[in-house]
């Protein structure tokens, strides 16, 4: 497999389990970040291009050439930054973080500033478009338990939209936009009309929301939760009824018996691959796994790491995935360990991996 030739998307092997032989033309970013890495986010209008948030209160900006990791930019904020995406252009790179400012880095000039604040910590954000004019909007989640929808060219936001609770995981896609918030709550928007939330509806799994994807059709998506469970959920009731679902995941038997005891573990990040609509999950187990949704199984499992996994991510063709080994704090500070790595690991993805396959 190579990153700049025909053999990204070739099949390296038949199996549903990884071996090292699939991941040994995987590309290490050592020292991404000097703290837990919070998000990945790609360009839209490149294959190799892609920002990195983290606690150390800093936004990076990496570029592949050749096979090789370089930094091509980063800009700051007062405090740990905990999201970051890019503009549909690919032209700025949006962050926010625990210093409650939504900041705005401009690729081409190199100068970032402050576009918008909330009262609380910014947790997640996204580029939308919004209406019937497909106005593109930057929509903002906070821990103040509002969202908000900015155009750039404004101080102030455009809407203001309450919410249940603390917004703890946001995605969309086309025309959907779904919020998690604490007390499992789950707000689906209509971005044709932005300013209401078009349904409500608790998350079907039993424990606290931990992560949310959305699917290309934009009629459905996935939440992960930090009870190793994973659910698929759909828009419209009827379909609901039909091909809803959930499953367990990111656990570990300590037995040889399915009635033994297992570990179980957070679902950190959900990430949908762009082309096929197959999606991975990664977890505080160190292991990240393939999925074929309409077929409701797994497509491949990776080796567990020896470090959690916070957040994964496709590029543009979904022709790689990024995954960070860092530390995702779910044991609380007391497992923050002086050897903890901030480490990006780049993975080409074959058809073997991430195409949809009936059993």
């Amino acid at each position: 497999m190579s990153f700049y030739g025909s053999g990204s998307n070739t099949s390296s092997t038949g199996s549903t389990i990884a071996t090292t032989k699939d991941m040994e033309n995987d590309i290490v970013v050592n020292n991404a970040a000097e703290d837990s890495i919070s998000d990945i986010a790609f360009s839209p209008q490149s294959d190799f291009l892609f920002s990195v948030s983290s606690w150390d209160n800093k936004v990076r900006i990496w570029d592949i050439q050749g096979g090789v990791a370089q930094g091509r930019a980063q800009f700051e904020h007062a405090k740990p930054v905990l999201c970051t995406r890019w503009s549909l252009d690919g032209s700025k790179v949006a962050s926010g973080g625990c210093d409650n400012i939504v900041n705005m880095y401009d690729v081409n000039s190199g100068q970032s500033q402050q576009i918008g604040t909330h009262s609380s910590a910014i947790k997640s954000l996204r580029f939308v478009q919004c209406g019937p004019s497909n106005q593109e909007c930057l929509v903002t989640g906070s821990w103040d338990k509002t969202i908000k929808y900015w155009d750039l060219r404004q101080p102030q936001p455009i809407t203001t939209l309450a919410l249940p609770d603390r917004v703890y995981s946001m995605d969309s896609k086309g025309k959907l936009l779904v919020v998690g918030t604490a007390d499992r709550n789950i707000c689906i928007i209509d971005l044709n009309n932005p300013g209401n939330i078009f349904k409500s509806t608790l998350s079907p799994l039993k424990w606290q929301t931990r992560s949310i994807a959305c699917f290309n059709e934009g009629d459905s998506f996935a939440i992960g939760s930090i009870e190793g469970r994973c659910a698929i959920r759909f828009v419209d009731d009827m379909q609901q009824k039909k091909l809803g679902f959930s499953f367990k995941c990111h656990r570990q038997n300590q037995g040889n018996t399915p009635s033994s005891n297992a570990l179980v573990y957070p679902v950190n990040s959900i990430a949908v691959h762009p082309i096929y609509g197959t999606f991975v999950t990664a977890g505080s187990d160190g292991c990240f796994n393939f999925w074929d949704r309409n077929n409701r199984h797994r497509l491949k499992a990776f080796p567990k790491q020896n470090y959690t996994i916070p957040v994964v991510s496709f590029n543009r063709q979904g022709t790689v995935l990024a995954y960070a080994l860092s530390y995702d704090w779910f044991q609380g500070h007391t497992g923050n360990r002086q050897d903890y790595p901030n480490v990006i690991i780049l993975h080409p993805t074959s058809d073997s991996e991430v195409l949809e396959k009936r059993k």
